[in-house]
């Protein structure tokens, strides 16, 4: 397991649709391995393949403390209501800003075993999955945020 480099905005990678993951293999593994140490490093909620590198449909939320998901391949099946939070992004670093998602969405996601699952997420977790869903189609969270603000670094 390693730390991986976050890409940060401006980078193309962050721009463009991810690829299918078609095999799980032993590269696809390590990849997620390094992914939830560099997300863990630099405290963050979630992080998608893209923001490491990789054009690979593979993202982590982790949206509280007992909470920690790993997705390859999530397509949204659902998606209801609307909530507006404050997003901030490893990709977009020392900003933040007021971003409109869906207030409960559901999802179909393989495991790393390849294992297909349907899971509902609700309030927060429901900001986190599409904030990183978001990563895998080439869009970043600042692209619909209004408010954007910079955060005063001391």
């Amino acid at each position: 397991m390693a730390l991986r480099n976050i890409f940060v905005e401006g980078e193309d990678i962050l721009r463009k649709k991810a690829r299918e993951v078609k095999e799980i293999t032993p590269r696809i593994l390590t990849l997620l391995d390094d992914m939830k140490d560099t997300m863990e490093a630099e405290q963050g909620v979630g992080i998608a393949a893209p923001q490491v590198g990789v054009s690979k449909r593979i993202c982590l939320v982790a949206p509280d403390e007992d909470t920690f998901i790993e997705m390859i391949n999530p397509v949204f099946l659902e998606k209801d209501g609307k909530q507006v939070s404050m997003e901030g992004c490893l990709s977009v670093p020392n900003k933040v800003g007021e971003v409109e998602r869906p207030e409960r969405v559901k999802v179909k996601y393989m495991d790393r075993d390849g294992k297909e699952i349907v899971r509902e997420f609700v309030e927060f977790e429901a900001v986190v999955v599409c904030h990183e869903m978001d990563h895998l189609e080439g869009v970043l969270y600042s692209d619909k945020a209004t408010n954007l603000q910079s955060l005063d670094e001391e």
